[in-house]
């Protein structure tokens, strides 16, 4: 369904920095950046961008969003929460935990971080059917 996001950071070595070292703990190679300095971290398809934003105002996070991000296991939902902390991240809504979707009624580990720029991230592992 989704082919690529964008959020945006003024302080894009910051940026760079946490998106990194999350990114790695579920899986996703480290950003390449563009000819506009962006960061592109691409896997399965998908484009997951972080830049200045276009119109040069400062960059806000969202006020009710989140972004969520597939990990491979439970393990990996708790190390991306660990590094995320170590990497200038903000914990929100708590530890790692597991709780039951309310989407799909199945079992689901779930961790919360803000990054360096304030946006709401989710690292979730969704219970096999």
């Amino acid at each position: 369904m989704l082919r690529h996001m964008v959020l945006g950071a003024d302080d894009l070595a910051s940026a760079r920095a946490f998106y990194d070292a999350t990114f790695a703990a579920i899986g996703v190679a480290t950003a390449q950046a563009d000819a506009k300095g962006r960061l592109l971290y691409r896997h399965q398809g998908v484009i997951f961008i972080v830049g200045h934003p276009i119109n040069g105002q400062p960059a806000t996070h969202a006020n009710g969003g989140t972004v969520g991000f597939l990990a491979p296991s439970p393990e990996a939902v708790k190390a991306w929460y660990a590094v995320g902390l170590t990497h200038g991240g903000q914990a929100c809504e708590g530890e790692p935990e597991y709780r039951t979707s309310s989407g799909t009624g199945r079992g689901v580990w779930v961790a919360y971080l803000r990054d360096p720029a304030g946006n709401k991230l989710c690292a979730a592992w969704d219970e096999p059917d």
